[in-house]
């Protein structure tokens, strides 16, 4: 069951083949058993099951509200969810109940969705890894010593491969079924990296395609919501169903598409695919080379015309990225004084030591030290050489992209990451600023141009990991995207039966 689609799964529930409670029990089974992974931290269990059993009376009266009628997703922890706690992972919010819903949440749940909790993160989605969160890193189920769930050892961290951030939890939970689909956040690759390694389909929308309320900010300017899924339908569904302008939101944008749902025969014949030289970076792992190579020759050999183009300021991008990001960081963050917001210190020698100490313990490391970057960059002195030249080099980066699309490109062909993941161990043997510079350099510059991007699992490497390869079109040609996007998942046939196997395994051990 757990193996099936959102389109098929909404075609069983249509039927009477299966219910929604039965199918939420399934998941939450799953939840309980893959509890190392790590992925799920907040369950709404208890709600899902009346939302469920809601759920089957509309489908049986013949009133289903939406294909998503009755289907479990998640949402990560940086959106608010009205009475259920949302931390960003972070000791800062960890008793923080909203009192409202973010409107992506709202729209799935109006949708007949049913949440079934919130996934882990890197604290305030800043990192690349999902390790850095005050419930513990999220762990990759490819690879994963399963094993040790039943004699007790420990795994140590050779031992297991990181998921991707900082949306790490919401692809591991979509990767291994505990839902159908999920939201993540996107700030510089946040969806995609996370998707690329757990062998999923992670899209981020066009900015100011999905509102922004109720999504707790990292950088306000670059920060989009987006969907993980298992396939380029279920994300196609789940962006139809968020997508579209929020009067509550001054960064969204009328929807300019009527509907996202893809048509079942695609044709590519005549596309312009682009291959930027400049992707083709030191350091590209030879079997994401060698698989790049393939989709390409899979695309002209279908009669699109495969080009090789020039994004000439890509490689100034990361250090754009590392500035703006730091920025505004620090300006989200400010509010965070222990007085009206936030983890509260018990220090009571003065108001500024209150300020200080309420700040160091409620914020990691990573989280102070963009802060303290932040405030350095926008410093008067440093604010024309260091946070307008950045302002700059985005607007060169984002005419680039421009450029490339006005000149006849329909899509750009990319690798999403540079290997194909990296073992905790060797991951945490790098500081934070490293850790994003290796794993973002595919994915900030779309972030920074506003364009839409998918990652895509094609094939797995030689060490038996997920390789994706990202897609990204023009502002607002999110649907072109993803009929491109389902055409190659079905030329490549992406061998996930491989994880469900290995997990359908463990559960009949337990």
């Amino acid at each position: 069951m757990l193996r099936l689609s959102i389109k098929e799964l909404a075609n069983q529930l249509q039927l009477g083949k299966i219910s929604s409670a039965e199918l939420c029990k399934k998941c939450q089974d799953r939840v309980q058993a893959l509890e190392k992974l790590n992925a799920i931290v907040t369950t709404t269990f208890e709600d899902a099951d009346q939302k469920s059993q809601q759920s089957d009376r509309y489908i049986c009266d013949g009133k289903a509200r939406h294909s998503l009628e009755g289907i479990p997703f998640a949402a990560k922890d940086t959106f608010c969810t009205k009475g259920v706690r949302t931390s960003c992972a972070s000791k800062m919010l960890q008793d923080y109940f909203p009192p409202y819903t973010a409107t992506v949440v709202e729209k799935l749940q109006r949708c007949g969705a049913v949440l079934l909790g919130k996934t882990n993160m890197d604290e305030y989605a800043m990192g690349a890894g999902a390790i850095d969160s005050i419930f513990g890193p999220t762990r990759n189920p490819w690879k994963y010593p399963y094993q040790s769930l039943h004699d007790g050892k420990k795994v140590k961290g050779h031992d297991w491969f990181i998921s991707g951030g900082s949306s790490g939890g919401s692809a591991v939970a979509v990767a291994t079924g505990m839902v159908m689909g999920s939201l993540g956040s996107d700030t510089g690759g946040s969806i995609r990296i996370p998707a690329c390694f757990s062998g999923v389909v992670g899209l981020k929308p066009t900015y100011g395609l999905c509102s922004r309320l109720g999504l707790i900010p990292l950088v306000n300017s670059l920060d989009v919501p987006g969907v993980l899924a298992r396939t380029v339908d279920d994300t196609a569904v789940l962006l139809d169903a968020i997508s579209g302008e929020d009067l509550m939101d001054s960064t969204s944008v009328p929807d300019p598409c009527d509907s996202y749902i893809l048509p079942d025969e695609i044709e590519v014949k005549g596309l312009t695919v682009g291959i930027p030289k400049e992707y083709h970076s030191p350091g590209l792992q030879k079997d994401i080379l060698h698989v790049w190579s393939r989709a390409a020759d899979i695309f002209e050999n279908a009669g699109a015309k495969v080009v090789p183009v020039s994004l000439p300021h890509t490689q100034y991008s990361i250090a754009c990225y590392s500035v703006l990001c730091a920025a505004e960081v620090a300006s989200n963050m400010a509010r965070y004084d222990g007085i009206e917001f936030g983890h509260r210190s018990k220090t009571d020698s003065s108001t500024e030591a209150l300020f200080a100490e309420s700040r160091h313990e409620g914020f990691n490391e990573v989280v102070r030290g963009r802060i303290f970057a932040g405030n350095f960059f926008t410093l008067r002195r440093n604010y024309q050489e260091f946070f307008q030249h950045a302002q700059k080099v985005r607007r060169l980066v984002t005419d680039d992209f421009s450029k490339v699309f006005n000149n006849g490109v329909d899509v750009l062909l990319t690798p999403t990451t540079i290997c194909d993941g990296m073992t905790y161990e060797e991951f945490n043997s790098m500081d934070s600023r490293t850790q994003c510079e290796k794993l973002d350099v595919y994915t900030q510059s779309s972030n920074l141009a506003g364009v839409p991007a998918l990652s895509l699992p094609i094939d797995l490497s030689s060490r038996g990991l997920p390789i994706g390869l990202q897609l990204i079109a023009s502002c607002f040609n999110d649907k072109k995207l993803l009929m491109v996007a389902k055409w190659l998942e079905q030329q490549v046939n992406f061998p996930r039966h491989r994880l469900d196997e290995e997990i359908e395994e463990l559960e009949k051990k337990r």
